[in-house]
């Protein structure tokens, strides 16, 4: 059973009116996973990123990110917020960019989130819930939210654009961008053992396949992670 701090992140997570209006039709599904079995990249995690590498490599053809409608719609709501895809791509669109040359393999929890983004063609991002403040809201920064990252090889803090759709939670921004960059703070790593998920949908991504990513991210995990249990929750 989950913890009751989990559910009461879940329970605790919102988005703001004014990014439904922006973007009309998107969900979220956010996925709690404890008693996960963390490490560096190994071959059960290699398996499952490899298999997903080929199945894009096979949906995409010839063809480049933005010919998949669920990439171009993140595309165009990147430009609803004043953001240029081009230079900040959704965090979906630079991992198929990718594909062809192979994805990086990070850890047995990162390389199962990326294996299923680009297998069901959407953004997931993941958080370390020892370093997690509260619940998950996604709201238009104000400009002053911190937002520590690496610059130069120096750690730093930055501030989003006003304006700017981000993740954060008590502590400041976990993601810029939608889901473009995370910070450093709630990286999932090698002992990672508790975390959160998030999956972004748009309309074009179907009616079922948000619930569909998400239950293949519960395998992927679950598969790597025998024991650890899950708590899910769409927001809409």
């Amino acid at each position: 059973m989950i913890s009751d701090r989990s559910r009461a992140l879940l329970d605790g997570a919102h988005i703001a009116p004014e990014v439904l209006a922006l973007v009309p039709g998107y969900r979220c599904l956010l996925l709690v996973a404890e008693g996960l079995r963390p490490g560096p990249s190994d071959e059960a995690s290699e398996a499952i990123l490899a298999a997903a590498e080929e199945q894009a490599r096979v949906e995409l053809g010839d063809n480049p990110p933005e010919a998949l409608p669920h990439v171009e719609a993140w595309r165009t709501a990147y430009r609803a917020f004043g953001a240029k895809p081009q230079r900040t791509r959704p965090s979906v669109d630079a991992l198929l960019r990718r594909v062809g040359g192979g994805l990086p393999r990070i850890n047995r929890l990162a390389d199962a989130y990326n294996a299923v983004s680009v297998g069901a063609v959407l953004p997931i991002g993941g958080e370390d819930l020892a370093s997690y403040a509260g619940s998950p809201a996604l709201v238009r920064a104000d400009g002053t939210e911190p937002f520590d990252t690496v610059a130069a090889g120096e750690s730093v803090v930055e501030h989003p654009a006003p304006g700017e759709v981000v993740w954060r939670d008590d502590l400041g921004v976990t993601c810029r961008m939608w889901n473009w960059r995370q910070c450093r703070r709630t990286l999932i790593t090698e002992s990672t053992t508790e975390a959160l998920f998030v999956l972004d949908g748009l309309p074009e991504l179907g009616p079922e396949g948000l619930e569909a990513a998400g239950d293949a991210l519960e395998a992927a995990l679950g598969s790597l992670s025998p024991g650890a249990v899950f708590a899910r929750r769409v927001i809409d």
